[in-house]
């Protein structure tokens, strides 16, 4: 297959890398209506429905290339040489669409993992899309990027999504399974080479690692919500546990209930908190960190343009670069 190289960390694909839709009933009715975007690159596969178009860049940050071959009945992307992979969920709502801009110029601005190391590839993750117009809108994204994963839920933050997310992902995936699993936030601003460096050293099993929080004589019961990582084993455990579902033990703090079913289960035993170095950002000063993985609550753009430039992800950009006029 070809591949196609960037210099940035981010890697498009010249055709499209295939986003994923699970049974999202209201976007596949969009896709079937709107004559642009039903094409001969989608296909179903009983879970949902599997897309690639011109003009898309669906992406990974990656130490090595992205595939760049799509059409119809394009698969996901297949794993390289790397020493592991990670999948990245950034869980978001249709309405941010703006964030998600900036959120993928974060990714596609900073350096990859060194050679060999890691794939990691960065998806946007929805429920349901049921209004009309947020439908047609996020069809036309997805077939502009790539990168969008709807799941069979109602749009929600602390009823469910995360459940839907880690136990759908190793049914989605299962032909050509990641190592790693990631949930973080559209306000959070991840250092994916900072984070694979970490992982390089970890298991590949049994993993569940974050900013670790102590409660009582438990020394990291849960992982903030900005962001987590369990190992593929984890993700496949809770796709399993329909006791979760039954006991209706989805419905509260996400992060801590994912702690919960870890801790009920016996699973995550090989716990790792990267704690400081990953943070909130606090209210009232911008108190990046050097050795940053992840920064938290980046809640309007102010404090993205202030991560971009503590980060030097706008070092070396000229006017010329801006306006363009020639």
């Amino acid at each position: 297959m070809k591949q196609a190289t960037s210099s940035h960390g981010l890697h498009g694909a010249s055709l499209c890398t295939p986003y994923l839709l699970l049974v999202p009933l209201g976007l596949l009715a969009v896709l079937l209506v709107l004559p642009s975007l039903g094409s001969s690159n989608a296909r179903s596969d009983g879970l949902g429905v599997l897309c690639g178009g011109a003009g898309t860049d669906g992406y990974s940050v990656s130490s090595g290339a992205v595939d760049s071959q799509a059409g119809a009945g394009a698969a996901p992307p297949t794993r390289g040489a790397e020493e592991f992979s990670l999948l990245v969920g950034v869980l978001t709502m249709p309405s941010r669409r703006e964030r998600r801009d900036i959120v993928r110029m974060a990714y596609a601005l900073q350096p990859p993992p060194p050679p060999g190391v890691a794939r990691v590839d960065v998806r946007f993750v929805f429920c349901n899309v049921t209004d009309p117009v947020e439908a047609a809108l996020v069809a036309v994204e997805a077939r502009r990027h790539g990168d969008i994963l709807v799941l069979n839920c109602a749009e929600n933050m602390n009823d469910g999504k995360t459940h839907a997310y880690l136990s759908s992902v190793p049914r989605l995936f299962a032909s050509a399974p990641y190592d790693y699993v990631m949930k973080t936030d559209d306000d959070t601003y991840l250092r994916v080479a900072a984070l694979a460096e970490e992982l390089r050293g970890k298991p590949r099993d049994d993993v569940y690692l974050g900013h670790g929080f102590a409660v009582g004589d438990d020394p990291m019961p849960f992982m903030h919500g900005m962001g987590y990582v369990v190992s593929w084993d984890v993700a496949r455990w809770v796709s399993t546990k329909q006791e979760i579902l039954r006991h209706n033990d989805t419905h509260g703090p996400e992060d801590l209930l994912v702690g919960k079913w870890l801790n009920i289960g016996g699973k995550g035993r090989n716990r790792y908190s990267l704690k400081p170095r990953m943070y909130d950002l606090n209210w009232f000063m911008d108190n990046f960190r050097p050795d940053t993985i992840a920064v938290h609550m980046l809640k309007d753009n102010r404090r993205w343009a202030a991560a971009f430039r503590y980060f030097n992800v706008t070092a070396g950009i000229t006017p010329s670069d801006l306006y363009h006029l020639q």
